[in-house]
């Protein structure tokens, strides 16, 4: 029971921190791709750091043993942030935040696909509502800028879901080292397709903020707390995300999400709760 509720409370603070993420890319002036540029390094260089000094004995056996799975994850976690950052700076934070709320639907099906994991009826009764849901957000009436947006933002849900499901079936894979790998594979593909790289202080301050700091000690304190919880735990604390990204954006920038994304979004949002509430009485 202590370790469980160590556990959550490790974990909310990992997820609220991560929540800032979000303002942090809305409050840059550079592009989607520049930005990741930046903070691909700024990651790889903190928990390149943390292996060395950390890991530096086993370094090689944590390379040498998982280096395909690490690139595979790291490849899609890169790819993953790029859509992320893009959809951020091209529709409401609301929106994307919702949508990559659907995370753990995608990750149901995706392990089916992959290792034949078996569905629970109560995954196709919470998929049913969620589409409802990602339907209203979609039909928003608000143009191509926003459009695109979603669309990033279900690719970065889908890249992320793929992420997870590989790291769920090889529990020994070191998060460090992933997240390592992430950085460099998110610097090299921005760098071969940038325009340019130029950055200016105050910008190079936002990155730096995000990627030395909120990043990896969200990533940090999410590695140690869902040590202790079960994974329906884990995707209701990630509704603290969904919830509190809007609401900082909204504080410090005034931006306020369209009718469609609170409707469609109250749908997905009970639709986790009442789906995470389930499954945790059920293993229970």
């Amino acid at each position: 029971m202590i370790n469980t509720s160590k556990g959550l409370i490790i974990t909310s603070l990992g997820v609220l921190i991560m929540s800032l993420e979000s303002l942090f890319i809305k409050l840059s002036t550079i592009s989607p791709i520049t930005f990741s540029f930046y903070l691909g390094i700024f990651m790889f260089f903190s928990t390149s750091l943390t292996l060395f000094i950390k890991e530096r004995d086993s370094l090689k056996d944590i390379i040498k043993v998982s280096f395909p799975i690490l690139l595979l994850c790291g490849t899609l976690a890169g790819t993953s942030n790029i859509f992320f950052i893009s959809a951020i700076k091209t529709t409401t934070v609301a929106n994307v935040v919702i949508i990559f709320g659907t995370a753990a639907i995608f990750s149901t099906f995706f392990a089916y696909i992959f290792y034949k994991e078996k569905i629970g009826k109560n995954i196709f009764y919470a998929s049913f509502f969620m589409f409802i849901g990602l339907f209203i957000i979609f039909n928003d009436k608000l143009g191509l800028g926003n459009l695109q947006g979603n669309i990033y933002a279900l690719f970065c849900t889908i890249s992320f879901s793929l992420v997870f499901v590989f790291l769920a079936r090889y529990k020994k894979i070191n998060r460090v080292a992933v997240t390592a790998v992430t950085g460099l594979v998110l610097s090299l593909i921005t760098f071969i397709i940038a325009d340019t790289i130029e950055i200016d202080l105050y910008n190079l301050a936002v990155v730096a903020g995000m990627g030395l700091l909120i990043t990896p000690l969200s990533r940090v304190l999410l590695g140690v707390g869902t040590k202790y919880i079960s994974a329906s735990e884990v995707s209701l604390l990630m509704i603290i995300e969904t919830i509190m990204a809007p609401i900082w954006v909204w504080m410090f920038l005034k931006e306020i999400p369209s009718l469609n994304t609170f409707i469609g979004g109250t749908i997905i949002l009970l639709t986790l709760i009442v789906n995470s509430i389930y499954t945790m009485k059920r293993n229970r």
